[in-house]
């Protein structure tokens, strides 16, 4: 079995699908598949993001995407009682600061943060502020 090292956000995941992607992106992607899965909620982001389209050719290309390469080849962790709890640590720290971070990127920091995986994101600033959470961006 194959230990996952990164854990990948919804805007890196959607890469593919940008009308112009990054090549260095993808170029990443594809190096580190093997050892790089989801969380829940990101898989709700893209979804959610797919079923707001109306029907058309880019919603079909997306679904296609999604159910035929990303579902299949990417390992999809839960938000479970485990990161629950460190989500809810983190938040009521946060709180109390003054951060209030938003709820789905607090559940996917959870999820990297307790399985021990990178963060992988382009959206280093919704997530800078989570303790003991490691971050990589490839869009740089």
């Amino acid at each position: 079995m194959v230990m996952l090292r990164y854990l990948l956000d919804a805007n890196v995941l959607s890469e593919p699908m940008r009308p112009d992607p990054n090549p260095a992106v993808l170029a990443r992607i594809e190096a580190h598949r093997r050892i790089s899965g989801t969380a829940a909620p990101v898989w709700h982001e893209l979804w959610f993001g797919c079923e707001r389209l109306p029907v058309s050719r880019r919603r079909q290309r997306l679904e296609n995407y999604l159910l035929d390469v990303v579902q299949p080849t990417t390992e999809i962790l839960p938000y479970d009682a485990a990161a629950a709890h460190w989500h809810s640590a983190e938040r009521a720290r946060l709180v109390s600061i003054g951060l209030t971070p938003p709820f789905s990127d607090s559940q996917i920091a959870a999820i990297a943060a307790i399985n021990g995986l990178i963060l992988v994101t382009a959206n280093v600033a919704d997530f800078r502020h989570f303790n003991g959470l490691l971050i990589e961006n490839w869009h740089e």
